[in-house]
């Protein structure tokens, strides 16, 4: 049975995505790639809003040997997410596609500050929306950020795009019975407590109506299988 097509798209890409096969940073191929997958449909009439990670230049569960505050640390991530932000900005309007890169975080020398009337605005104007620094605030990933502007944006759903094809009840690297699931009720996903994404962001999500997709990213076309309608990953919803 096929799903639900969507017209506007909560697209959560994490940090790490962008670095492809580098050990840190961004790699001009996989930025490329998936930049030129956006665009195509874009163009076609998806309109798509991104909330960027900073996971391939820091990550706080990394840098704790550095012995530094939370606070401090999840700045430096926040900050992390408006140079891969930039840097997908630059690449789409490379490759021709209007775009609008904004930031929860103000830096208006070189980022727009982030008001959902201004990201509402670009959208409504064909620009693919990327928003940057999180919240702007610690102690929250962007994972929460893609759900809380994934429901001022007004978007169909939230598509968290990893590196694995489906959740999980347990870490199928390590143990062969894991059991997948494509489709999952949000309260199951809280009470079993599945690390699929902050328990936050699933929380805010079911609290307002907004379904989230997880698929594997890294599998050339599964973005577009799921803008067709096909059966990709796993729906999360309240479904059942």
């Amino acid at each position: 049975m096929s799903r639900h097509s969507y017209r506007r798209v909560m697209l959560k890409l994490s940090g790490e995505i962008l670095q492809g096969s580098s050990e840190s940073g961004i790699d001009k191929d996989a930025i490329f790639s998936f930049c030129q997958e956006i665009a195509g449909h874009a163009k076609k009439g998806t309109e798509f809003a991104i909330v960027i990670g900073g996971g391939n230049f820091w990550r706080f569960r990394d840098q704790k040997a550095l012995c530094l505050q939370r606070t401090v640390s999840d700045n430096i991530g926040m900050l992390a997410t408006l140079m891969n932000a930039l840097a997908l900005n630059d690449v789409f309007h490379s490759l021709k596609s209007k775009s609008a890169a904004f930031s929860a975080i103000s830096s208006p020398r070189v980022i727009e500050d982030y008001t959902p009337r201004a990201a509402l605005m670009s959208l409504d104007s064909g620009c693919i929306v990327i928003c940057a620094g999180g919240t702007g605030n610690p102690f929250f990933s962007t994972d929460s950020a893609a759900a809380l502007r994934g429901l001022e944006l007004e978007c169909d759903v939230l598509l968290k795009a990893t590196n694995v094809d489906f959740v999980y009840d347990k870490d199928p690297k390590k143990f062969k019975d894991a059991r997948k699931f494509e489709r999952i009720s949000f309260q199951e996903v809280l009470e079993k407590r599945l690390g699929v994404m902050d328990l936050t962001a699933i929380s805010l999500c079911q609290d307002n109506g907004l379904p989230i997709q997880l698929f594997n990213m890294q599998k050339k076309g599964n973005l577009t299988r799921i803008l067709n309608g096909e059966t990709v990953g796993t729906l999360i919803d309240s479904s059942h």
